[in-house]
């Protein structure tokens, strides 16, 4: 039942996100999937005003309005420019967190309900704004098939069964495990748990995963101990802390305040004649965060390291080519 909200919710979010116009609640009844269900108009309704306060008390904007005086009642659209996010700054490992967060959302199921909504719109006559579907598009995917059971099992604690594949063979096994969690690792889902045929903590690509996943037992049996370190074991217990790399950066005043946020200012500075702050912070990860700095273009120049600065000079010069490229094309 919880499902079958949150898609409806979702649907009428891009339902009046999609439309210039004020759409009446028996126009969304028609259009939005979900509402077609109710048994009679006081269901429907009841439904409808319980959606819409959710709805807002989520932040989102509902405008109430008529197209033409010769309306009789108010309809509902969202605008775009009380909805949408302004601008986020986030580290690279900020953006892998929200990245890992979007793959966990991505439904099939619920893209094409989204998908389907629209065509109701348009098959309406109302007047769609093409670039709203990219509020609710997944931008990452799992295909993994096992990915959906395995992870209903961690969430419900119970025991799972599956055929299961090693690299060094083609022959697949049967494992019984109490799986702990599902976790991204360098591009790759795994499951990590306790492997009840070795008596030990185990790792497993889902990749490998032969067949259906099969959930056993009762709920709640599993609990993930809480000293364990999903990636770590993922990783082998390698994951040691990588070696800092100081970084000096001119950033321009008001500019790149994202940047600012994890910076010290230590000086002040003119760069061809514009003032600016030199600041320094420490990266974990240099050559990620040099896609990062780069994406505040001029506002900030690396001062050092030198392989830092070359690598963030390098990403300007392709993402000048892309554009070009696209103009020719255009």
């Amino acid at each position: 039942m919880a499902t079958m909200r949150a898609e409806r919710l979702v649907n009428l979010v891009l339902c009046l996100l999609s439309t210039r116009q004020f759409l009446t609640a028996e126009r969304i009844r028609g259009i939005v999937p979900g509402y077609a269900d109710a048994p009679n108009d006081e269901a429907f309704f009841r439904t409808f005003e319980r959606d819409k306060a959710e709805l807002r008390d989520l932040g989102i904007p509902l405008e109430t309005g008529r197209n033409s005086a010769f309306d009789l009642t108010d309809g509902y659209r969202i605008a775009r420019r009380d909805y949408e996010l302004g601008d986020v700054d986030l580290l690279p490992d900020e953006a892998a967190a929200v990245a890992l967060a979007v793959r966990l959302w991505d439904s099939p199921e619920l893209t094409g309900a989204a998908r389907g909504a629209l065509l109701k719109l348009r098959a309406a006559g109302v007047d769609v704004d093409e670039r709203a579907s990219a509020a609710v598009e997944p931008k990452v995917r799992t295909s993994e098939p096992a990915f959906a059971p395995l992870l209903a099992a961690v969430q419900s604690g119970r025991v799972v069964r599956f055929d299961y594949r090693r690299p060094s063979s083609q022959d697949a096994t049967r494992r019984t495990v109490e799986p702990w969690g599902v976790v991204s690792w360098r591009g790759r889902w795994y499951l990590v748990g306790h492997d009840r045929d070795r008596q030990a903590e185990r790792c497993f690509r889902l990749s490998r995963v032969v067949g259906a996943v099969e959930a056993t037992g009762p709920r709640d049996v599993v609990q993930r101990p809480p000293d364990v370190d999903l990636l770590r074991v993922v990783a082998g217990g390698e994951r040691e802390t990588p070696p800092i790399t100081p970084a000096r950066l001119w950033i321009e005043h008001g500019r790149a305040q994202g940047l600012r946020r994890r910076s010290t200012v230590v000086d002040a500075m003119e760069l061809d004649g514009v003032p600016g702050d030199v600041v320094e912070l420490d990266l974990v990860y240099p050559e990620s965060a040099a896609t990062w700095i780069a994406g505040y273009g001029p506002d900030v120049v690396v001062l050092e390291p030198d392989t830092l600065r070359k690598t963030v000079h390098e990403t300007h010069l392709g993402a000048a080519a892309d554009t070009a490229r696209g103009e020719m094309r255009a």
